[in-house]
Parts: C-alpha cells; structure tokens; sequence
C-alpha cells in the first residue's frame, strides 16, 4: 500500500511538471498588447536554453501575422508580421533596460525578413532602436541587421554571423525549412541600454517578412529587467498543474504520515 501511495505521488509530481513545461501558448500576456502572432514559449528546437536561468520566452512571429503587422518605421517592402508591445513602466535616469533575444528565419537569398525591438515613451514617441536582426545570405552577419538602422543599445556580442538551425514551434509549417542562403538563428543575444530620462516607457517588439509571404522568421525575448526589475511576465503554474501538484504533495505526505505510524 505504501508503495502504491509513494508511486501515485511521483506520478502526480511528474504530471504536473510536465504541465508546468507546457506547449507554447499563443496571445499577448496579461497587460501587453498583440499584433499578429505573438505569445509566450518554453526553449525548443534551435531555441536553446535561455541565458541567465530564465525558463520561458515572449514571442513573435510571422507565421500568421498580419499585414504590416512587423514593420520599423522608415523600411519598405514589409508584407506581413507581428508586435509585441509591454505595459508602461516606470524608469529612472541611469536605470539600465536590459533582455535578450533569439531570432530565426527560414528565410534566404533576397528576401530579407528582419526583426526589431525600440524604447517607447508615454506618447508612443521612439526613444531608443534597441536591436536589429536580419537574414542575409551566409557569411554575414545576422545581428546587426544589414542595411538597418544601427541600434541605440549596446549588444552582447556586438555582432553574431549566422547560426545554422531554423527548428523552432513557433515558426509552425516553416520550422526546419529553408529557403536558399542565409536560413539560420542568432542564438541569444543581449541588449543593454542606460535610461537617460526618468520617466514612463514600454517595449516594442516586432518581426517582419520581406517582400513575399513565405518562409516564415521569428523572434524569442526572455530576461527583461528595468533597473533588475522584471518587466516580462514570469512562469505561473496552470491551476490544473497547480492542482496535481497539490495532489502529488498530499500523497506524499499521506504516504510518509504512514510510514511514521508504522
């Protein structure tokens, strides 16, 4: 009998870890707002695991994503895409604004999707291009973007050449394809910039396709701190795997009760 309580214990543990690491979940988080396809996810595929202990991502895509859903202000040939844009949050002068990134594109050739993050004000007014990304026929350099905008921030590395890999969920039918040269990921990627105005702001994070609609690319974004205070949302359990969880500790104490008695 004790044997049986102890098992259905680390089953329902197990369970209900395995909810914890769920599938991707597609939406804005709470308080963000959404343009396309956007949501949040747990590393998969060439999307390894995060830096800095973090165990979730936000992301965007095009796979799905709208007209003119991803574009940077100033560019031209967008077709479709998706923006993630964060609640207001307060920051003050000096504060260092700091996340990483990760993008992939199964995209090539001349058909350059990009990716992008700026610094908002209150007004919706830039303050800050924060990173560039870019496909482009390999060798090259994928971060910064080839042809963009340089970015107010300061990134470590500076630059990544294009990683070969473009497995990843969140690409959906065009994960692990590609499209001639330059198909690949950055790996992870940080962006740190000083907050020079004390004042309210919030994040913008976009991703685009280039001139045609296929061959999606994507964009993962974990980790960001104002100041070393998180503003992307962290992992809450489920209330299903809130409540296996409950059930896997109540019959291990149940079990370890018994075996006391005994």
């Amino acid at each position: 009998m004790r044997k049986l309580l102890l098992a259905g214990a680390a089953a329902g543990l197990a369970l209900a870890a395995t909810e914890l690491q769920a599938a991707p979940s597609y939406g804005a988080p709470a308080g963000w707002t959404g343009v396309g396809t956007v949501g949040t996810g747990t590393p998969n595929g060439d999307v390894g695991t995060i830096p800095g202990g973090h165990t979730q991502y936000l992301f965007v895509t095009t796979d799905g994503g709208v007209s003119d859903g991803g574009n940077l202000l100033g560019l031209g040939g967008e077709t479709n895409g998706s923006s993630l844009t964060s609640p207001l949050f307060a920051a003050n002068a000096g504060d260092a604004l700091e996340f990483y990134f990760n993008y992939v594109t199964s995209d090539g050739a001349g058909f350059a999707d990009y990716a992008w993050a700026i610094l908002l004000d209150a007004t919706d007014t830039q303050v800050a291009l924060l990173f560039t990304a870019r496909t482009v026929p390999a060798p090259g350099n994928i971060v910064p973007g080839t042809g963009m905008p340089a970015p107010d921030a300061t990134l470590t590395p500076p630059s990544v050449a294009i990683q070969p890999g473009t497995t990843w969920d969140e690409l959906g039918s065009s994960s692990g394809g590609c499209f001639d040269s330059g198909c690949g990921n950055s790996g992870w990627v940080q962006s740190t910039y000083t907050i020079t105005t004390t004042g309210n702001y919030k994040l913008r994070f976009g991703v685009t396709n280039w001139s045609d609609g296929a061959y999606d690319s994507g964009m993962a974004i974990a980790g960001a701190t104002i100041g070393g205070t998180p503003i992307d949302p962290q992992p809450v359990p489920e209330p299903a795997s809130l409540a296996l969880l409950g059930m896997g500790l109540m019959g291990l104490g149940y079990a370890v009760r018994r075996r006391r008695a005994a």
